[in-house]
């Protein structure tokens, strides 16, 4: 994984998140990706007591090849708050993708990226911090109002808050619920929505987002 530009710390109150977030925002940039990107990672974090497990799988992006998985384990620090899951699972999820032997060219996260109250959500938030193209892909709505879009899959309506399109609605499968998809950083919504239909494989959920929740679910059995 490219390493941090700069350090950014990980406080534990909401005094300190909500400076962080005003810091990060102004360094979010909704741009058209460079390039095509050959791996993708999809990353997740499971709960068990006071831990959080965090899990990154590598795939090919041309094929939605499985390549890798790694995961970290690391103490919660940051209580369950609305708007600010990156200080929660933030940590253990950097860790674990710095625990991937190749390095992914863009991260699929399992939650909001601009769709945030201050446009900073985890994928964002992560995609600042490792200066990385993200996108979030949420299966359910934080912010925003739209339309329901078509029954069939790739259909989507803009997600609007405040006046601004922040994501979009995003049918992933025909006749299912549709997604929440929104750029993180350096990457923008209509790449963001081919990204995520090239990730979909028969079902509702990216696959490498699928295969990260799965494997994290069964390593928090195995902790108890």
């Amino acid at each position: 994984m490219p390493k941090r530009r700069k350090p950014v710390p990980w406080p534990s109150d909401l005094i300190g998140a909500k400076a962080v977030q005003t810091i990060l925002r102004d360094k979010v940039k909704i741009i058209p990706l460079r390039k095509k990107p050959e791996y993708i990672a999809g990353v997740d974090a499971a709960f068990s007591e006071n831990n959080v497990i965090a899990v990154a799988c590598l795939y090919r992006y041309a094929d939605m090849s499985p390549l890798e998985d790694a995961h970290a384990t690391l103490n919660v620090t940051f209580p369950y708050v609305s708007g600010f899951l990156s200080f929660r699972e933030g940590p253990a999820i950097i860790a674990a993708l710095r625990k991937l032997k190749t390095q992914p060219d863009l991260i699929l996260f399992d939650g909001q990226g601009t769709a945030h109250p201050r446009r900073m959500g985890i994928a964002s938030h992560i995609g600042v911090v490792l200066d990385i193209p993200t996108i979030g892909c949420a299966k359910s709505r934080l912010i925003g109002e739209y339309r329901e879009p078509g029954a069939e899959k790739g259909n989507w309506s803009p997600l609007m808050y405040q006046g601004s399109i922040v994501g979009a609605v995003l049918r992933t499968r025909d006749h299912v619920k549709p997604l929440f998809v929104s750029p993180g950083q350096r990457i923008d919504l209509k790449t963001s929505i081919e990204i995520v239909l090239g990730c979909v494989k028969g079902f509702r959920i990216p696959e490498p987002i699928r295969r990260a929740d799965s494997i994290s679910k069964t390593l928090r059995k195995m902790q108890g």
